[in-house]
């Protein structure tokens, strides 16, 4: 994807000396994306034996709309401090995302070195979210490819707070990351605190990522990790307040062939009931992007989803997905796009497009939409 950045830059140099060497210096930088999507939704359940379906306006489609400040300033000796404040917001409404947060997509302060890391401490990613999360075809596509329920986060429905992180340098090609969340409840030390980690390897046409993360009782209250964003409360079988652990673990990798890019990727979630059993899904991707020309890009997606349940019967099923996506970049900054969704749940199950209005009156569920973004 094309990256702009709208730069300030303030330069502090030494006055009275001729030479006028600089010895420190800072950025910030301005960014974010604007996007917004028509979409069309076969089925999104049924009132009186008639199935609704219809168009809606999309907020973010594409990607999630944001805005956000990133700093840097040289305090010598090879170092500098870092912050990154970054805001989610819906464009239909204009609402705040993330619960209604001002900076609820990341916010943080750190330091950063060439030789030893980066340490940041605040509300950011995780690191399994940042690199498995590379192999995605959603990467690619609309939010409307992630997984079922978005049982292993990648979409974010929720970002650790109260997090400190460390990256190491990048040597051979090889870098990794630790992070640990500490509780959101006053006076708590094991509710709602968070492990993650992962590794990320690059070698040429080759890149390759594993990673994992654990969270305890994620939805005891609204100030909980998982539970301060979104909820798992639509999870088969379980509700967010009765989840004891949420773990996951996850590994892929893409190939580049010239224009073209193959992809795979595998994911497992487990969630540990209180009353006890677990609720368990297995996420099998694969996914193929092909440079056309320089300003369109064709994508395919194939994800099979299976669901295990022995917290209450009827939970086991399994899910098939497919979505074709395209995009037209009008500049570097500017692209239309268009998607198509289609899945399919097992038996009786329901099938429910991720970030889609409603789950459908049967197991089916297809959904097709265009927009446009704009990158600043």
């Amino acid at each position: 994807m094309f990256k702009m950045r709208r730069k300030v830059l303030v330069t502090a140099t030494l006055l009275g000396s001729i030479a006028s060497t600089a010895h420190a210096q800072s950025s910030v930088t301005l960014y974010g994306l604007v996007d917004s999507a028509i979409g069309y939704t076969s089925n999104m359940g049924s009132t009186n034996g008639h199935i609704n379906h219809g168009i809606q306006a999309l907020p973010g489609a594409m990607s999630a709309n944001r805005w956000g400040l990133l700093g840097f300033e040289d305090i010598g000796g090879g170092t500098q401090a870092t912050f990154r404040l970054e805001n989610g917001f819906n464009i239909q409404n204009g609402a705040l995302g993330q619960g209604g947060r001002m900076f609820g997509r990341s916010a943080y302060v750190g330091l950063v070195n060439n030789s030893w890391g980066t340490v940041t401490a605040g509300r950011q990613y995780m690191p399994f979210q940042e690199d498995v999360g590379n192999e995605m075809a959603a990467l690619y596509m609309s939010g409307y490819t992630f997984h079922p329920y978005d049982s292993d986060d990648m979409n974010c429905t929720f970002r650790p707070n109260n997090a400190i992180k460390y990256t190491t340098p990048t040597i051979a090609g090889f870098t990794a990351k630790a992070l640990y969340a500490f509780s959101n409840l006053p006076g708590q030390i094991n509710t709602n605190r968070l492990w993650s980690g992962s590794a990320d390897y690059v070698n040429g046409p080759v890149h390759l990522d594993a990673g994992f993360f654990t969270v305890t009782q994620p939805g005891y209250s609204t100030a909980g990790a998982e539970a301060s964003d979104n909820t798992y409360g639509a999870l088969p079988t379980i509700a967010a307040g009765g989840i004891a652990k949420h773990t996951v673990w996850g590994a892929g990798g893409t190939y580049t062939f010239g224009s073209l890019l193959a992809s795979i990727i595998y994911t497992n979630a487990a969630f540990d009931a209180t009353v006890g059993g677990a609720l368990k899904f297995n996420n099998y991707e694969t996914s193929l992007r092909y440079q056309v020309t320089p300003a369109t890009v064709l994508t395919a997606a194939y994800l099979y989803t299976t669901q295990r349940s022995t917290v209450a019967a009827g939970g086991n099923t399994h899910y098939n997905q497919g979505a074709l996506g395209i995009n037209y970049f009008l500049s570097k900054t500017t692209d239309l796009y268009s998607n198509v969704v289609y899945q399919r749940a097992a038996g009786t199950a329901h099938a429910w497009i991720l970030n889609g209005t409603a789950a459908s009156s049967n197991n089916s569920q297809f959904m097709a939409l265009v927009g446009i973004r704009k990158k600043f």
